[in-house]
């Protein structure tokens, strides 16, 4: 048997959890190419990969010079050669039948650009709260698709169709990392394809403990959450995500960082905006409204 699916790995000074990643990853079967982008590491990351080339016969490794978050997977991509990408983080891994699972959904739906997967976290498995919310997807669920339509996914729980991954450019070197998933959605949605959820497609999350702190990470979040506003979303939308911003920070200090980096990544944001078609528009409204 032969992988249609090259997974692709970005890791950052996480050695001995990419260690474990790969032992899992090399007992699927077949064993997927896989592709690890190393952003910047100065632990013992590259001794890691070299021990896992002898149970991973298609291992590649490309070295970056500086960490360039998420958009480092967009390095993965371009090195492979597999009609399908699985994205992994360096904590996490896919289920022993997800690739040949999803190869087979891809496969039988050619309009399916992305498919978000069920994560599973930690030890115990617990049910990501996530997967309950794109389970009760508002967009409902198109006649023959695969799982409900979505906006929303995990990167380390998605398998996408190379050809229309690498069209819309891939990951946001924007947005760097956390919440860059909202931007890929959109992107790939406004140009005619779906998304779906598809449950059966599973992937494990064991969240490593070496991470930005709780404050630092939610930082990040609103500033890349306002940002793809700034960049897909009309003038009334991104006016109103930049005043509650600004507010924001007003009220709550530990948010103004939030904000000034957002003012920093400005420039950058509106050199990138392309506001989403009319009927695409309406669907995020209609994902706004269905929120709890």
């Amino acid at each position: 048997m032969t992988s249609k699916t090259t997974v692709v790995i970005v890791t950052h000074n996480r050695a001995t959890s990419l260690a474990r990643t790969l032992l899992e990853l090399s007992k699927l079967r077949p064993v997927p190419p896989i592709v690890v982008v190393d952003n910047a590491s100065t632990d013992d990351t590259a001794n890691v990969v070299d021990a896992a080339r002898s149970v991973i016969p298609a291992l590649t490794t490309i070295t970056r010079s500086s960490n360039e978050g998420a958009a480092a997977r967009n390095y993965g991509v371009s090195a492979a050669s597999t009609p399908y990408i699985a994205f992994c983080d360096d904590d996490s891994w896919w289920d022993r039948d997800a690739l040949p699972l999803a190869e087979k959904v891809l496969d039988e739906h050619p309009a399916v650009a992305l498919l978000a997967a069920r994560t599973l976290v930690g030890p115990e498995a617990r049910n990501d709260p996530l997967n309950d919310l794109l389970a009760r997807s508002p967009l409902g669920t198109r006649p023959g698709a695969p799982g409900p339509s979505v906006l929303g996914f995990l990167a380390c729980a998605s398998v996408v169709r190379r050809s229309a991954f690498e069209n819309v450019g891939g990951f946001s070197y924007v947005l760097e990392f956390v919440g860059e998933e909202a931007l890929l959605a959109l992107d790939l949605a406004a140009q005619g394809w779906e998304l779906c959820y598809v449950e059966d497609v599973v992937a494990y999350h064991h969240p490593s403990p070496v991470r930005a702190n709780a404050s630092r990470r939610r930082n990040r979040e609103i500033r890349n959450d306002t940002l793809t506003v700034v960049m897909r979303r009309p003038v009334p939308t991104v006016a109103s995500a930049l005043i509650s911003l600004m507010f924001a920070a007003v009220r709550t200090p530990s948010a103004a960082p939030a904000l000034f980096d957002t003012i920093r990544k400005l420039p950058a944001a509106v050199a990138h905006r392309r506001v989403v078609p009319t009927h695409l528009e309406r669907r995020l409204e209609e994902l706004e409204r269905g929120r709890p």
